[in-house]
């Protein structure tokens, strides 16, 4: 008997430090450590109206702040980023794939585009950034109560058109006219475009428009505009900053002060504007898409958040070029000093 119990010892001993010694992978995928392989892979579409650099910063910006909290590119993040080069028709097929995709999330970028992803996807969570006036475009239903899979953030502060005008009244009292060339078709562009004309109405200061319909049409449209007013103005328009440059180079042939509605159109010639970073204004928009994707927070229940930073930023070399002397008064606006910068079109 004993013989038996001994053999009976030696056959089991082998098989419990087997069964220790190895898991198999129905004990893995129960509750063992996942192999690489299986990690959760976030997939996320990244949809773009067009190619500027307002635009480009905010996607940079929404990516970094996904990155500062654990979601790395062609690790654990896929993204499919699409950029519709200002086609209407690219951009609603852009919004159509990515809703037979079934994303994690779509980031919308513009109007235009989270217009098209609006309508088009249904059952993923979807954040915009550069979007003027959401409510206007029908993106949601309120700014603290939006709604739906929608949320983001607008880059547009209630103050910012006012305040630039403000600023052409008091420190160019030789302008009487400002010059605006405009897609009228953007809906941020003509509302922008309003909220500056009755802005600039209380200074007696008249708004000129040059209307465009594409990029190829903006330079022609400045050109008209040259011996009929004192200065340049664009908003946030995207078929217009994708072709500034041609605005930027009549204004330095002519001596007249070009002010954009963003920063980064400032940064590349034109001279002033009140504005804020869009690499920042993108961050803001990547950080409430961590909270839909990390921790379970529903687009609907989020509040449209706004730039939290407005200050006036000028260019110095742009003011050089454009025959504009910066004045004590000029700077005494600015909060920060670092806002008065340097850089001209490339």
């Amino acid at each position: 008997m004993k013989s038996v119990k001994w053999l009976s010892l030696l056959v089991a001993v082998p098989l419990i430090f087997a069964g220790c010694g190895t898991k198999s992978p129905a004990n893995d995928a129960a509750g063992g450590a996942s192999k690489p392989q299986d990690k959760k892979v976030v997939k996320i579409g990244i949809t773009q109206i067009v190619e500027h650099p307002s635009l480009n910063a905010t996607r940079e910006g929404f990516l970094a702040a996904l990155k500062d909290s654990g979601y790395v590119d062609k690790d654990n993040l896929q993204v499919d980023y699409q950029n519709a080069q200002g086609d209407s028709t690219t951009n609603l097929t852009i919004a159509q794939k990515f809703a037979a995709d079934k994303k994690d999330l779509v980031l919308a970028i513009a109007t235009p585009s989270a217009q098209a992803v609006v309508q088009n996807v249904k059952d993923t969570p979807v954040v915009f950034a550069a979007i003027t006036d959401p409510v206007g475009a029908k993106l949601v239903k309120s700014l603290d109560k939006p709604g739906g899979n929608v949320t983001g953030a607008a880059d547009t502060h209630p103050d910012a058109v006012p305040k630039l005008m403000d600023f052409i009244a008091s420190d160019f009292p030789k302008v009487k006219t400002v010059g605006i060339v405009i897609n009228e078709g953007e809906p941020n562009a003509a509302i922008m475009a309003k909220t500056a004309e009755a802005a600039l109405a209380k200074h007696n200061i008249k708004l000129v428009k040059a209307a465009v319909t594409n990029s190829s049409e903006v330079k022609q449209a400045v050109e008209s505009l040259v011996g009929r007013v004192d200065a340049f103005y664009i908003t946030l328009d995207n078929t217009v900053v994708s072709a500034v440059d041609s605005i930027i180079k009549v204004a330095n042939d002519k001596k007249l002060p070009f002010f954009s509605s963003d920063r980064d159109t400032v940064e590349r010639g034109a001279l002033a504007t009140y504005g804020f970073k869009y690499y920042d204004h993108g961050y803001q928009a990547g950080k409430m898409a961590v909270e839909i994707l990390k921790n379970g927070a529903k687009p609907g229940d989020m509040k449209v958040s706004y730039p939290d930073k407005l200050d006036l930023i000028i260019n110095t070399d742009a003011a050089k070029a454009q025959g504009v002397e910066i004045t004590d008064s000029m700077k005494n606006k600015m909060q920060d000093k670092k806002n008065l910068i340097s850089g001209t079109a490339k």
